[in-house]
């Protein structure tokens, strides 16, 4: 009977501790899923969405573990999650077509900035105007710009070539010391990031691609199409945190998205000021007039057509290849 007694009392004390442990008894928690987002570059304002995310905890509340990379140029990006060497890539989608064509699988599942922001920045108080205005001027860019597919054509639209136009080609790492030391002309490169760090060493002014017609989607989420198709919970969880952490900022929080940036990255010895106003001039290029009022990271068919046609003119692409199969809109609500 004594035994029995004991036993009885062992079997009451295990379920009360199996009552107690709840979903825990069952065994452990559901671990995030870990996830590799690659930038286009290094810190800047078009970051706020990723760094305020993760300062903030909104990654992990949605269940994922975000590791987010820094970058060396939206194409380095590109072939970086093309090769599967991370899961997705915040980059200039625009060059999504060219790299299609050459064999990538990545595309698009959410654009940000919509609005073509390629830009050359030259003094402030310069002359120049116009692409003609480039002859027998210099200008630097690194090799995985965005602007690569189009310098060519870009030049074209102003009776210019690289024969009467020195387009000097650095590592990214140089791109800034070779303008603001005045070794070139001009620097290809895109309005928000450009305009807000060239103020203090040489104040410019931003003569935009669009000016000449070129259509060229900003930046957005990339993946590879096998990415899309296995792992779209997880994709659809990014996408609405990013929502989220946009509508955020949006809505009068720029300066706190700079301090996360900072945090994020303390060692990167970064201007809030700078941020901040790269972060605005982030938010100016949101919209195209065909995704006004529609929810954040919408991308509109309209404008990626347009974006082929402007890829085919630069010589990019070859005409005929479908729009539809540079993007998708399945996880925007």
């Amino acid at each position: 009977m004594k035994m029995t007694s004991i036993a009885a009392r062992l079997v009451r004390a295990a379920a009360a501790t199996a009552l107690l442990a709840g979903p825990l008894a069952a065994g452990p928690a559901a671990a995030e899923e870990k996830m590799t987002i690659r930038l286009d570059f290094s810190p800047w304002g078009v970051h706020a969405g990723m760094h305020l995310a993760k300062e903030k905890g909104w990654f992990k509340d949605a269940g994922l573990d975000v590791d987010i990379q820094d970058g060396r140029g939206s194409g380095n990006t590109l072939q970086l999650v093309n090769a599967g060497q991370a899961d997705v890539g915040q980059i200039q989608v625009g060059l999504l077509p060219q790299a299609r064509e050459n064999g990538s699988t990545a595309k698009a599942f959410a654009g940000f900035d919509k609005r073509t922001d390629l830009a050359v920045l030259v003094d402030q108080d310069s002359p120049v105007a116009k692409v003609a205005d480039f002859k027998g001027k210099s200008l630097v860019v690194f090799a995985a710009s965005p602007w690569a597919p189009f310098i060519d054509y870009w030049l074209k639209q102003g009776g210019l070539d690289r024969t009467t136009v020195n387009v000097m080609f650095v590592d990214p790492s140089a791109v800034w010391g070779t303008y603001t030391a005045k070794r070139a002309d001009g620097l290809m490169s895109t309005e928000p990031s450009a305009i807000p760090v060239a103020a203090a060493n040489r104040p410019s002014k931003a003569i935009l691609a669009e000016d000449v017609g070129i259509t060229f989607p900003s930046y957005g989420l990339i993946a590879t199409e096998k990415t899309i198709d296995t792992r779209k919970d997880a994709l659809k969880k990014l996408v609405q945190v990013q929502q989220k952490a946009w509508a955020y900022i949006r809505d009068g929080h720029i300066d706190e998205a700079a301090d996360a940036i900072i945090k994020q990255r303390p060692n990167a010895k970064l201007d809030k000021k700078v941020l901040a106003d790269q972060i605005k001039l982030t938010i100016d290029f949101f919209d195209t007039p065909n995704t006004k009022g529609k929810p954040i990271g919408y991308q509109s068919p309209d404008d990626w057509a347009k974006a082929a046609k402007s890829a085919v003119d630069a010589g990019a692409i070859k005409p005929g290849t479908d729009p539809a199969t540079y993007f998708t809109n399945e996880f925007i609500q």
